[in-house]
């Protein structure tokens, strides 16, 4: 599947988004719970919910997934980055929020992902990161990180999303992302200029190694999405 262009990822809905994140990072620390995404997936509640939104063939790929979550769970680090990555990369096709949802921003559960086969960046790095955490990779250790992405050597910037790897706070993440195939650190991607990023425990200014907001209080796409990935069976005994 070739990649989608840049200049399609930007939208106002996005570019108010983003001028307002100025605010975000004027908070006080705040003390965090437990993460709102931390608990394990119901395989049963999720094969329900698929079937009810999607029927039969949403419930095929569905059992992709549930396979290769077995066949990554006993892999090292390396494969179960690289396997997550190439599994939504290429069975998920790049769509506009306004083609696939009629929304200008809509931000998709895996399940939504998956039963539809359609995505936008948002959507590709929720699915990484829930299939990550689900494969036991800490939540501290994954960031969904909100990028500008430069168009190739011009000046010209769009809202992009992509899913880092930290194997500490302050570390250069590897790059999870549906625009370039390979896994890279983020100081070898001279594209993309972070912004913020966030998980299910905190949000940080782009640069800082210490968490600003709660990201479920001040990111309401976030809490949105965490509440349909309960009700679907993603998060369960809360």
């Amino acid at each position: 599947m070739s990649p989608p262009s840049y200049r399609t990822l930007d939208s106002p809905v996005r570019r108010r988004f983003l001028a307002g994140l100025g605010s975000l990072w004027l908070l006080a620390g705040l003390g965090l719970g437990p993460s709102p995404v931390a608990a394990s997936l119901s395989p049963q509640q999720l094969r329900r919910s698929m079937q009810a939104e999607y029927g039969a063939q949403g419930v095929a790929v569905l059992e992709e997934w549930f396979a290769l979550l077995d066949r990554l769970r006993p892999a090292d680090l390396e494969a179960r980055l690289r396997g997550v990555n190439d599994f939504f990369n290429r069975r998920i096709r790049w769509l506009e929020d306004i083609d696939i949802w009629r929304q200008e921003d809509y931000w998709a559960t895996p399940l939504e992902t998956l039963g539809r086969g359609e995505g936008d960046c948002e959507d590709f790095t929720i699915a990484k990161y829930v299939t990550l955490k689900e494969l036991d990779v800490s939540e501290e250790e994954l960031r969904l990180i909100y990028v500008r992405a430069r168009i190739g050597r011009s000046s010209i910037t769009q809202a992009h999303m992509v899913l880092g790897y930290y194997e500490t706070p302050g570390a250069d993440p590897l790059v999870l992302d549906n625009l370039v195939p390979s896994i890279t650190r983020g100081s070898r991607r001279t594209d993309l200029d972070p912004l913020f990023s966030f998980n299910g425990r905190g949000l940080w200014a782009a640069g800082s190694s210490q968490s600003r907001a709660d990201p479920v209080a001040r990111l309401s796409r976030w809490r949105r999405v965490i509440d349909r990935m309960r009700q679907q069976g993603f998060i369960q005994g809360e």
